[in-house]
C-alpha cells in the first residue's frame, strides 16, 4: 500500500516538474501581482499614510501559489478517468480511500513544492526579513497546501470530465482568492462581503500565514483571527473534506462498474 501511494506521488511530482511551461507561469503570477499591483498600490497607500503594502501581500500571494498549483494538481484525478488510469487503481489490493488521500497527498506536496520555489525568489529581495517563527511558518505552509488539495480533491471526486472540474474550478478559484483577506484587510468590508469571508475557509489559511509572515505589521496588515481558530478550520475543513471525498469514491457507480468488467474480464 505504502508503495502505491509513493508512486503516486512521485507520479505527480515529476509530471510537475516535467511541465516547465506550468512552473514558470506558476512562479510569475504572483510576481505580477507584488511587483505591477502591488507596486501601484503601495504608491497609493504610501502618500496616504500606509506604507508596506507589496509587505502585506507576500503571505496572501504564497497561498495564492498553493491553491493554483494544488487545484491542477487535483485535475490529474479526472484524467485518470478519462484515459484509463483509474480503473487498473481501483482493483488494486487495497482500500479505495487510499486513492483518495495518496492523490491528496500528492496535490499537497505539488503546493508545497511551488511555494517553496516562490520562498526561494522572495528570500534574496528581502520579503521574509519580518519571519519570526518558522515553526509556525512551517505548519502554515502545510496545512494551506493540504486545504488546497482538500477542495481539489473533493471537485474532482464529483467531476466526470475534464470540462466540468474546469468549469467548477474556475467558478471557485477566484472567489476564494479575492475574499480571503489575501489582497486586502478584511475588517473595513462591506457586512455582506465580510461574511463571505469568513464562510471561505481559505480566509484562514491566509491569516495563518499572516501569523507566521507579518506578526509585527501594523494595524490592518496584521493577522486578523486568533491562530487557533485559524488552525481549527484548516485541520476541520480539510478532515470534512477528505470524508466526503472518500465516501463518494467509494460509492461512485461508475467505479463498481468498472470494478464488475475488469472482474468479469479476468474470470475468462
Amino acid at each position: 500500500m505504502w508503495r502505491a501511494i509513493k508512486a503516486m506521488i512521485m507520479r505527480d511530482l515529476t509530471r510537475m516538474v516535467r511541465q516547465r511551461g506550468r512552473l514558470v507561469s506558476a512562479m510569475v503570477r504572483p510576481l505580477i501581482w507584488l511587483f505591477v499591483i502591488g507596486s501601484g498600490f503601495d504608491a497609493l497607500l504610501s502618500a496616504a499614510g500606509t506604507p508596506n503594502y507589496r509587505q502585506f501581500l507576500v503571505p496572501g500571494l504564497l497561498c495564492m501559489v498553493m491553491l493554483f498549483g494544488a487545484l491542477l494538481a487535483s485535475l490529474s484525478m479526472v484524467y485518470d478517468k478519462e484515459s484509463g488510469v483509474m480503473r487498473m487503481l481501483i482493483v488494486a489490493p487495497f482500500p479505495r480511500y487510499v486513492i483518495i488521500l495518496a492523490r491528496t497527498a500528492s496535490a499537497t506536496m505539488v503546493g508545497l513544492t511551488q511555494a517553496l520555489m516562490l520562498m526561494l525568489i522572495l528570500l534574496p529581495l528581502g520579503y521574509l526579513a519580518d519571519t519570526q517563527n518558522v515553526g509556525l511558518l512551517v505548519v502554515g505552509l502545510v496545512c494551506t497546501a493540504l486545504l488546497c488539495a482538500s477542495i481539489g480533491t473533493l471537485i474532482a471526486v464529483f467531476s466526470k470530465a475534464l470540462d466540468d472540474f474546469a468549469v467548477v474550478m474556475n467558478f471557485f478559484i477566484f472567489p476564494m482568492y479575492f475574499l480571503s483577506g489575501a489582497l486586502y484587510p478584511i475588517g473595513q468590508l462591506p457586512d455582506v462581503l465580510k461574511a463571505l469571508v469568513l464562510i471561505n475557509p481559505f480566509s484562514y489559511g491566509v491569516d495563518l500565514m499572516k501569523h507566521a509572515l507579518a506578526a509585527r505589521a501594523s494595524p490592518p496588515f496584521g493577522a486578523e483571527f486568533a491562530l487557533y481558530h485559524d488552525l481549527l478550520v484548516l485541520v476541520g475543513f480539510s478532515a470534512l473534506a477528505l470524508s466526503i471525498a472518500c465516501y463518494r469514491f467509494s460509492q461512485a457507480p461508475v467505479f463498481e462498474t468498472l470494478a464488475r468488467m475488469l472482474s468479469h474480464r479476468k474470470s475468462h
